[in-house]
């Protein structure tokens, strides 16, 4: 299994409570209702900073972690008219696309 860890950052004049909302309660459920989503997605997970003290300020706002069997479900994934006309363009409403951090990895899970 694929791993895609995307490192994101809110775009420029976003607060980060505008960012967190809009991440959680309309691109991930946008994400998340297009058919491809459930056809290819294996697994997909948010998440955003936390209060942590005595740990340094966070690089960035958020991250989202796609799983995929394989590349050819990725690239169906990512090409479809759906993902495309429907969730590619909301990305581009919360997320600064230039600072975006990428992460290709095949999981090992040591715990859990």
């Amino acid at each position: 299994m694929i791993k895609f860890a995307y490192l994101i950052n809110r775009v420029e004049g976003m607060s980060v409570e505008a960012f967190v909302d809009h991440h959680r309660h309309k691109h991930a459920p946008l994400f998340s209702s297009i058919p491809e989503a459930k056809q290819y997605v294996r697994r997909y997970a948010i998440s955003h900073p936390v209060a942590a003290p005595n740990y340094p300020a966070p690089a960035y706002d958020g991250l989202t972690e796609i799983w995929f069997d394989s590349w050819a479900d990725h690239d169906a994934f990512f090409t479809s008219k759906n993902y495309l006309e429907t969730v590619q363009p909301d990305e581009r409403t919360f997320v600064d696309h230039d600072s975006v951090g990428v992460m290709v990895t095949e999981e090992r899970v040591v715990i859990g």
